[in-house]
């Protein structure tokens, strides 16, 4: 009996043993503010993407993919989470978002036997914020130490190299797994609060003269790319999960010597080239460690671009014809490019027309997997891998939220409505105090609650009402015409956001 439960113990291992290898890789590849329009795929001509363009036409191309919000953060946490951000109800200061107790992605797929590693851009908080003691300003924690607080290897990755938050906010420096590269005890990192100066609207950081020297500001992407493909060589023989966030193209606009001047669309042009670059040594490395046709490689924008009046004079519009950019809850700042390879599993050449929501990675990489998620806690996420893989020809999702960064701040996707209870953008589009960013009417596009001078109407309806199928660039606010569906989208906004 004894020998027989040994041989059962031992079967049940290798199959275990079996299943963890035969399970896909999982690599996860998010730009930072890149428009839906600067892709050669997705249209783009004075750019050249042609890595991206390679994986687009050897894969999935997604034209209804959403981000959750028109800005980083909790766009980010919700694909971590498959939670929208919303529900946190938080004012961020930089302290860690993710919850302890929280499931995310990585820790699902660390308990099944994945390797897990984060590369690139952080930007969800370290450590915690005390109330009594409140942070001054994001990075207002102690860098100069052994080991940083709580941050991204407690999210379930086992590795991390990367810089923590944006590239224009402190600390400029590198951390790998919870210590500054670099790190002189010698030489302290010192934090510049943003009221003394300011480095591209937050604070800087000076001293450390190792740890500032081993980013260079025009090679982030090139260093962190680099990790992530010797990643994949040297662990290419069981199944990991990689995700790789990018700083580029966000500001500082920071292309180097070799890619300025190579595109038609000025240094922003240049910088998203470089970009492509980076990504073609990822999917040069998954084809050098024989690995094609067992990982699955998506690839997305946490938002939509900034529009800047260089790269719009040059006649390149980067977030295409749709209104608005990133900060709006327009389709400028929540449509984003969605590209998925995965050969032999889907079809080259493949076009999605559903719903996507980026909140929806968390589901679908489960079912990659083939594990199971605690639905409860993951409330916002959906399995599209049925889409992706064609054995679905309808949405699998029909709703979702996404936030701005002004009021109204959450407005609602309805099959093919849009629904924001209330004026403008939501965001920079439409408030002139912002100037960091171009007005809508500025960069050439109109909307029927403003007159040519980019001023709201008097009469403008208090609410706006888009079908996007019928109008994908929101020229026309129908809420004058359609009370009854204000009134029943309004209600499923409320019954939302009032779900625990």
């Amino acid at each position: 009996m004894y020998r027989i439960i040994q041989l059962l113990l031992l079967c049940c291992a290798l199959l275990r043993l079996s299943a963890e290898e035969n399970r896909p890789n999982i690599i996860f590849i998010i730009a930072d503010d890149l428009g839906i329009g600067d892709l050669g795929s997705y249209g783009a001509t004075k750019i050249k993407t042609p890595n991206l363009d390679r994986m687009a036409s050897e894969g999935l191309r997604a034209l209804d993919a959403h981000s959750s919000a028109s800005v980083c953060t909790p766009s980010r946490y919700g694909i971590l989470t498959g939670r929208n951000y919303w529900r946190i109800k938080t004012n961020w200061i930089g302290e860690m978002l993710v919850e302890e107790d929280r499931p995310t992605v990585a820790k699902t797929l660390l308990a099944v036997g994945y390797q897990t590693a984060y590369f690139g851009k952080w930007h969800l908080g370290w450590g915690e914020n005390d109330p009594k003691t409140p942070r001054a300003h994001r990075s207002d924690i102690q860098w100069n130490t052994e080991k940083l607080p709580r941050g991204v290897m407690e999210c379930g990755y086992q590795s991390y190299f990367g810089t923590p938050f944006s590239a224009n906010e402190p600390p400029l420096v590198f951390v790998e797994d919870r210590k500054v590269v670099g790190y002189d005890p010698a030489d302290p990192l010192i934090l510049v609060d943003p009221k003394v100066e300011k480095y591209y609207g937050y604070g800087t950081s000076k001293g450390a003269k190792a740890a500032h020297e081993a980013r260079p500001l025009d090679q982030i992407d090139s260093i962190v790319c680099t990790r992530a493909a010797d990643y994949i060589q040297k662990n290419k023989e069981k199944p990991f999960y990689m995700h790789v966030s990018l700083v580029s193209p966000h500001v500082p606009i920071a292309p180097s010597k070799e890619f300025i001047n190579t595109s038609q669309a000025s240094r922003y042009g240049d910088y998203v080239q470089q970009m492509d670059a980076q990504v073609g040594k990822i999917l040069e490395a998954v084809e050098k460690a024989g690995i094609a046709d067992k990982t699955i490689l998506f690839f997305t924008s946490d938002n939509g671009a900034i529009l800047q009046k260089d790269v719009r004079d040059k006649n390149h519009l980067s977030n295409g014809a749709l209104l608005g950019q990133k900060t709006d809850n327009w389709e400028g700042g929540v449509n984003i490019p969605l590209i998925v390879r995965w050969p032999g599993k889907i079809k080259p050449g493949t076009l999605r027309k559903q719903l996507i929501s980026l909140n929806d990675f968390y589901a679908t990489a489960c079912a990659i997997a083939q594990v199971d998620f605690p639905t409860d806690k993951v409330p916002d996420s959906l399995n599209q891998l049925p889409v992706l893989l064609e054995e679905k020809s309808n949405s699998i999702r029909n709703e979702m939220t996404t936030l701005a960064i002004a009021k109204p701040q959450i407005a609602l996707r309805s099959e093919s409505w849009v629904y924001i209870p209330g004026q403008g953008s939501s965001g920079v589009s439409t408030d002139p105090k912002l100037t960091w960013a171009m007005q809508f009417d500025e960069a050439g596009f109109q909307n029927s609650d403003y007159d040519e001078k980019g001023l709201i109407k008097a009469g403008a309806n208090a609410v706006q009402l888009y079908n996007l199928k019928e109008d994908p660039n929101q020229h026309t606010n129908l809420a004058e015409k359609n009370p009854e569906k204000i009134k029943v989208l309004d209600q499923r906004l409320k019954e939302i956001l009032n779900e625990k």
